[in-house]
């Protein structure tokens, strides 16, 4: 990079959108991630945005097959991945139609013209060639012939097919971009040597290809002058960059740790939760048993015979696969088992969007079972909180013996932000409830004061022989009971059960103003989006704005009452149609609640969110 420095005066910019697009087939999952991990690496705070089809390998060509991949790195705060684009690197003409509309006026786009043929033309539904017709004149567009200068690059290695060498243009963009931003290509590098260290023609092709772009891009007159981003200033410590699901399965490994239990998940995979069950299959060595079940019910049943054996038991799903584990589900909330279900949500219903997010989930997690069977309710709102809140989901079912619905979307499982690497020994104290027999007299359902959790017995230990099952229980000898007035006290019981829940969670707390005209309300994966849109309202002079994030859903905050009051009005936001409104409504029903709703599979943006605040203010 030293070389570039000496030729060039680089532009310093606080922040930069960066979008790659193209055939599912094209590697822009990889392009991006690659430059993400790239920009972490060099100190940017970081925020993405994968979007991509949900066919496996989708007509090449056709405008819904489009791979996307967003990045936004910036020497200031980062907490989504932008509205605007700055730079599209759209490598066929399916990949420019369907994201033409994101890129500022005046910014750049950088083309593939090799694919701006007659054929693939037609896919993406252009009557003509875009490139030609001016419509793009309202942009500065760098036109490269991206394949053929890929296979002129490679003509001289052996051992690849065209097919192999045509797959490796993704880097000649890919070093272009980072020529652009003042990137080194040396962390991409060891990535193919540590990837294909078995296949070196495929290290030397794309190596070569990767300085092929970032030199050709030194040579463009329409790039006189490059950008750099610098660092940003982060609290002190180890950092990572960090994907939301692996956060996810990460917090569950440490609170195994912390409880001194051994964690078990059985699961089924599904999109876009598979990656959990993917990561954690890895740490055999922590002592995890994983297990790929054939079904959702299987899935869940396994997690339910793990609890009952004393194991911190997880099952991951997303909404169609919730839907399946509901009875299951029912029977640990009967028996009072540890539990915790992941959902990571996706447009819906039945198979939806399978790779888009949304928040439809809601009631399904607070009500979709037969009778009255309440669980905790919680959200993750970051990528990097993932782990966090599976940690806190861990501890909340062990030490309050009930499950736990853990709810993530597919934009924060998928998308990767900057994560402070935290120590086991400095995480919360989790306390488990499996009990031994000190010679006093036991019964399985004799429970805690405080938090009526009830003792968790661990089969085969000597005295402890009991019998559970989704049958009425005995309030004290849990055998089975028909009596009708055990059954009311039971009812109540586990209620209630979840309701001191309150007493262990923290309070909720609000964010730019303390007291104001409007207080934006949001939960779950929207918190990048709502707290940026609300941060630059008071950049504009709105100082009468305030922000409140739900993390814990059942039971509310104790206090939840108490901030509402101190606004005139209140905003619901979410990528729904309205379902956390509703929970408030019905808890709430002295407050009038505004809502603001999305259902595209996409996340919200800062314009959007800003112009429907001025609005209520008005």
């Amino acid at each position: 990079m030293d070389v570039v420095e000496k030729n060039r005066a680089a532009e310093k910019l606080e922040a930069v959108v960066i979008r790659f697009a193209g055939d599912s087939g094209d590697g822009m999952q990889l392009t991006g991630t690659q430059f993400s991990d790239t920009s972490a690496m060099f100190g940017n705070d970081i925020a993405t945005f994968p979007n991509y089809p949900a066919e496996i390998r989708a007509p090449q060509g056709s405008l819904y097959g489009v791979s996307g991949y967003q990045v936004h790195i910036g020497s200031v705060e980062i907490s989504t991945p932008g509205d605007e684009v700055d730079l599209l690197v759209a490598m066929n003409p399916a990949g420019l139609k369907t994201n033409l509309h994101a890129v500022k006026p005046g910014h750049t786009i950088i083309v593939d013209t090799d694919a701006f043929t007659k054929k693939n033309l037609e896919k993406a539904q252009y009557d003509s060639n875009p490139l030609e017709d001016g419509i793009l004149a309202n942009y500065r567009v760098i036109e490269v012939e991206m394949t053929s200068l890929t296979k002129a690059a490679l003509k001289d290695i052996e051992g690849l097919d065209n097919k192999s060498i045509t797959r490796t243009k993704n880097m000649f963009a890919l070093g272009m971009v980072y020529w652009m931003y003042n990137r080194s290509t040396d962390h991409t590098i060891k990535f193919f040597q540590n990837k294909f260290k078995n296949r070196p023609e495929i290290i030397e092709a794309n190596t070569k290809v990767l300085n092929t772009g970032f030199y050709f891009a030194e040579t463009l007159e329409l790039i006189p002058n490059a950008y750099t981003v610098s660092p940003a200033k982060m609290n002190p410590g180890t950092y990572r960059i960090i994907m939301g699901n692996r956060a996810t399965a990460w917090g569950f490994l440490a609170a195994a740790e912390k409880s001194g239990l051994e964690l078990f998940l059985g699961s089924y995979p599904i999109t876009p939760a598979s990656d959990i069950l993917h990561e954690l299959s890895k740490h055999g060595h922590f002592g995890v048993k994983t297990f790929q079940a054939e079904d959702e019910i299987a899935g869940i049943s396994s997690a339910i015979g793990a609890a009952f054996a004393g194991d911190l038991a997880i099952t991951t799903t997303s909404g169609p696969g919730l839907a399946l584990k509901g009875e299951a589900l029912g029977l640990a909330t009967m028996i009072e088992l540890p539990l915790v279900v992941v959902n990571v949500q996706r447009g819906g219903p039945s198979t939806g969007l399978p790779t888009k997010t949304e928040q439809s989930d809601l009631l399904q997690a607070l009500y979709g079972r037969n009778g009255e069977s309440p669980v905790i309710v919680i959200a993750a709102s970051t990528p990097a909180n993932c782990f966090n809140y599976a940690y806190e989901a861990a501890k909340l079912t062990l030490e309050h013996m009930t499950p736990v619905v853990l709810l993530t979307d597919g934009y924060i499982a998928n998308g990767s932000a900057p994560w402070k690497i935290l120590s086991v020994d400095d995480m919360p104290e989790i306390k488990n409830n499996i009990y031994e027999s000190n010679g006093d007299t036991w019964h399985p359902y004799d429970r805690n004061e405080d938090t009526l959790a009830r003792r968790w017995p661990v089969p085969g230990t000597p005295g402890m022989e009991h019998r559970v099952g989704g049958l009425e229980k005995d309030r004290v000898t849990g055998n089975v009971s028909y009596v009708p007035e055990n059954h009311e006290y039971m009812t109540k019981v586990r209620a209630e059960k979840i309701k001191r829940v309150q007493n262990y969670i923290p309070d909720l707390k609000t964010e730019f103003a303390e007291t104001g005209d409007l207080l934006v309300v949001g939960w779950g994966g929207t918190y990048g989006s709502l707290h940026s849109a609300v941060k630059y309202m008071h950049e504009e002079g709105y100082s009468n704005v305030g922000y409140a994030h739900f993390n814990y859903i059942n039971p509310l905050p104790k206090n939840t009452e108490d901030v509402l009051k101190r606004y005139k009005k209140i905003v619901v936001c979410e990528l729904n149609n309205g379902q956390f409104a509703k929970v408030l409504k019905i808890n709430f029903n002295d407050f009038e609640f505004t809502q603001f709703n999305k259902i595209q599979g996409l996340p919200f943006g800062n314009g959007e969110l800003m112009e429907k605040f001025k609005q209520l203010i008005k």
